[in-house]
């Protein structure tokens, strides 16, 4: 029997199981425990609650039925590494000077996680991580299967950025798509089952409250996904993705260069192929919601529910096809967004929070879930709990920063979020401003408008408030090009570290 038919029949097996223990559980009413979901590159517009029409995310959106949904959630930098240094710590990039793949964090900063197993609360993770390595002292009592960067060193030869480096062969990072069962598949129903098995054995001892991690890897690339899932969006309902067919020289010249580096888009047969590869990114959310689904289910059926904050969020969106770009690496709505949705004792329930909000502030959401409190240093940080935010009034106006020094990009970019604008700044190029009022998809661009000459004044003038974006600019760069003579130079860090995306620990990722 294949791995990919014993992985499915435990997957099928453990509610059965867990079914089997509920007589021994006495679920208390105290809020004590918390699960926070990690999924990798999930544009938040595609799921049911969000009323997109094709969707289909029932545990999700179960989710934010009893919970909050913030609608205007966006990752601290649009990659994968940077921003889950940001989410563990609730710094930001030129914080935590982890610009890129190979920049990774390694617990020098005190994260939420570390915080959590001081205060003396069981803490553990299961799956996708996507720090440095699991021997470093980043807070959890155990990791269960995780996945971080590759030996410690990671996508070393991403850091080459001033030129771009030649590459023979070419970068692919969508090979594949359409039906079928890639080793990611299977990495996440494992994490699904053992995070399902972990919550009966935290059933059985009762006992004091707890912390759980559980990270999942789709709807990462390749766009392989099974039957079961692709089967709910018929090629016939799936449009072409937005501006797939956008020549470069309509782009903004900092996008274009990136564009042209990655020319994913160039890999496509034809438009059949492009509909079928934007089907199959959303079915893997689809997968993705039935992982999180059977853990959820678990969680219930063990009488847990009542008592466990549940959180689910993702390290950046994704941006399968929009203006001829597949991947992330950009500030537009659909790789900047990040899911986020809060649901337990002391949340409202049905409600959507309007207020921008980033994955820097879980953080302190975190701390207060578990009444921790916090330092001095913790004081100083530039994000508030989720908790504070969902119980206020909107605050349209809350400013989130976010920036990308990383793979595919000629400079540093910046982008701030302030109410209906959101302003892209990119050193050495010109400016980005939209009105995501009245240009939700960002299709014309107001950076030339006289008209909005004040708030893109205004906006600058925010952004070096916040940060010198020059002078960031240069310390990563610096950092990147410390970093490619440490491993011997360009031409030899181009064979270092992973050659694309982090492969399942022992498998790879096909």
């Amino acid at each position: 029997m294949g791995a990919a038919r014993i992985s499915y029949m435990i997957h099928r097996r453990i509610p059965i199981l867990v079914r089997d223990t509920l007589q021994t559980v006495t679920p208390s009413m105290d809020a004590k425990n918390l699960i926070i979901f990690m999924s990798d590159g999930h544009d938040p517009r595609y799921l049911g609650s969000a009323g997109h029409p094709l969707m289909h995310t029932p545990a999700l959106d179960r989710l934010a039925d009893r919970g909050t949904r913030f609608s205007n959630a966006y990752t601290p930098c649009p990659i994968c590494v940077p921003a889950r240094a940001s989410f563990a710590t609730g710094r930001h990039v030129h914080q935590t000077g982890c610009w890129d793949n190979a920049h990774a964090y390694d617990g020098e900063i005190a994260g939420w996680a570390r915080q959590v197993q001081q205060a003396g609360y069981p803490i553990e993770a299961i799956g996708k991580m996507h720090f440095r390595r699991a021997e470093d002292p980043l807070g959890f009592d155990r990791q269960h299967e995780p996945m971080h960067i590759v030996d410690g060193i990671g996508m070393v030869w991403g850091a080459l950025r001033d030129p771009f480096p030649t590459l023979d062969p070419p970068f692919r990072l969508i090979k594949d798509v359409g039906v079928g069962v890639s080793n990611y598949n299977l990495y996440d129903r494992r994490i699904a089952n053992t995070a399902a098995e972990w919550l009966m054995a935290k059933a059985e001892e009762g006992g004091d409250p707890w912390v759980l991690y559980v990270g999942f890897v789709a709807p990462h690339p390749p766009f392989v996904v099974p039957r079961e899932y692709l089967d709910l969006y018929p090629l016939d309902k799936v449009p072409l993705p937005k501006a797939h067919d956008a020549p470069a020289e309509s782009l903004h010249p900092w996008l274009r260069a990136q564009r042209e580096f990655i020319a994913q888009d160039g890999f496509f047969r034809d438009d059949d192929e492009r509909r079928l590869a934007f089907a199959s990114y959303m079915a893997l959310l689809s997968f993705v919601d039935a992982q999180v689904g059977l853990v959820l289910d678990t969680l219930q059926e063990l009488g847990l529910e009542s008592e466990t904050r549940v959180l689910y969020t993702s390290d950046h969106g994704d941006s399968p096809g929009a203006r001829g770009i597949w991947g992330k690496f950009n500030f537009y709505e659909e790789s900047a967004k990040v899911p986020m949705i809060l649901a337990g004792p002391g949340v409202e329930p049905g409600k959507v929070c309007d207020t921008p909000i980033s994955l820097v502030d879980i953080y302190p959401t975190v701390l207060d879930a578990l009444d921790i409190a916090r330092s001095k240093s913790d004081k100083t940080l530039e994000s508030n709990s989720l908790f504070e935010i969902a119980g206020a009034p909107a605050e349209p106006d809350r400013l989130v920063l976010g920036q990308y020094h990383a793979f595919a990009s000629p400079s540093g970019g910046y982008m701030l979020r302030k109410g209906r604008y959101k302003y892209h700044y990119y050193v050495g190029y010109r400016p980005e401003l939209y009105d995501l009022e009245n240009d939700p998809e960002e299709t014309v661009d107001l950076a030339s408008d006289p008209d909005h000459e004040g708030v893109l004044a205004e906006m600058e003038a925010l952004l070096r408030k916040r940060l010198d974006p020059e002078e960031v600019d240069r310390r990563a760069k610096a950092d990147q090009d410390r970093l490619i003579e440490r491993h011997g130079g360009p031409e030899k860090a181009l064979a270092v570290g992973a050659p694309g995306a982090t492969p399942v620990p022992g498998y790879g990722h096909e």
